[in-house]
């Protein structure tokens, strides 16, 4: 499939605007399919799902069948998903929904996730509840070994991310979701910076997923959990029946829409996209390398194929950032939640990088509206500022 294909009516748009956006694991733009969904909706009449009369049932209709959008993608029923505000929400749900009535059980996950589900980790910790975070290394995902070592008898759930946002590294998913399987341990995916780039698997042994829409071209402020039946929490919010009575509130219909388009689109051409992200990622690296050398790629594991990670020895990576932006290129030096710290990335030095080398890191995430031209023009500016900043080191 071409790119003008994949982009489609932002072609114009992109090749016309002066910057370039490399920071796709941050947000993503709005798909035009997916704002066309959400502009019927909001052009409509007034209509809440939970109401019985005519306007009410026409759009239950419509929340019932982007549920069935979003649960065949992932060879799911419809009950099984819950539509939520996004990624931390889900994360939250799935976590403090499944430990508010196991406050003195154990969890394994590691410190390399999310800020989302660390900082949720931390604080399920200090009330009380066990938690082994597993070491990682330069691999940059934790290790089936290193999980079934931390298995204790009291051990309720494992919680990890399927790629690594800062990094892209992949979790073995077959693999941990067999031995969590065997071991009747429901194992809980933070599957946000995997949607989107590639296939998400959903073997036996995977209890839940949580997902963002605006990592995927949908909007911002709409997401899904996909919770197996056997996976039983406690509601976050309650006060409504909406949601089989585990989220209330009146559903964001427009933006449940919007996602629903997003994943029709995937569905119709992830392999198309993800070959795209895979073939700019591959062209950035391998030309950085053979023009600057002395690069490295931070995670040594497989990757989601939109991610690039890079150590710039020579070049401190806060200053590379600045000067990135002003020649109209967005990057990032972490996650996204995590801006604006003036430390190293914590996912990087949890793995055992150092300091330094964590300070030099900046990383790329290419989107499916990127162009190979766009690339192009980033590496002539980049290749420029890094000769220029390791000159003055």
């Amino acid at each position: 499939m071409s790119t003008e294909s994949l982009i489609g009516e932002h072609s114009t748009e992109k090749t016309s605007m002066a910057r370039i956006y490399l920071d796709n694991n941050a947000s993503t733009a709005l798909d035009p399919k997916v704002f066309k969904a959400m502009v019927a909706e909001f052009s409509g009449p007034p209509a809440n799902p939970s109401s019985v009369h005519y306007f009410g049932q026409q759009a239950k209709m419509q929340l019932a069948e982007a549920r069935k959008t979003v649960a065949s993608f992932f060879g799911a029923k419809s009950e099984e998903v819950l539509f939520t505000s996004g990624g931390t929400e889900g994360v939250n749900l799935l976590l403090q929904g499944f430990f508010s009535n196991r406050p003195r059980g154990h969890l394994i996950t590691t410190a390399i996730e999310h800020s989302c589900l660390y900082e949720t980790a931390k604080m399920l910790e200090g009330r009380g509840l066990n938690v082994t975070y597993v070491p990682v290394d330069l691999w940059g995902a934790p290790l089936p070994e290193a999980i079934q070592a931390a298995i204790r008898p009291d051990t309720h759930a494992i919680a990890l991310s399927a790629a690594n946002g800062e990094t892209g590294v992949k979790l073995d998913i077959e693999t941990i979701a067999a031995l969590a399987h065997r071991q009747e341990i429901p194992l809980v995916l933070d599957a946000v910076a995997m949607i989107g780039k590639e296939a998400i698997p959903m073997p036996a042994g995977v209890s839940a997923i949580a997902l963002s829409g605006h990592k995927f071209h949908a909007p911002k402020g709409t997401g899904a959990v996909i919770i197996r039946p056997t996976f039983k929490l406690t509601p976050l919010f309650i006060g409504g029946a909406q949601e089989y009575s585990r989220r209330a509130g009146t559903e964001n219909l427009a933006g449940i829409l919007g996602l629903a388009a997003a994943v029709e689109i995937l569905k119709e051409k992830q392999l198309e996209i993800t070959q795209h992200l895979k073939d700019l990622r591959d062209h950035f690296e391998l030309t950085l390398m053979r023009e600057l050398g002395d690069i490295a790629i931070n995670g040594s594991g497989p990757r989601i194929p939109n991610t690039s990670n890079l150590v710039f020895s020579g070049v401190d990576g806060e200053t590379l950032l600045i000067h990135l932006d002003m020649a109209g290129i967005a990057a990032s030096h972490g996650s996204a939640c995590a801006s604006g710290a003036l430390e190293p990335s914590r996912v990087l030095t949890n793995m055992g990088i150092d300091k330094q080398t964590a300070r030099s890191s900046l990383r790329f995430s290419f989107g499916r509206f990127n162009t190979k031209d766009e690339i192009n023009a980033t590496l002539e500016r980049m290749i420029e500022i890094i000769t220029r900043l390791r000159k003055h080191h």
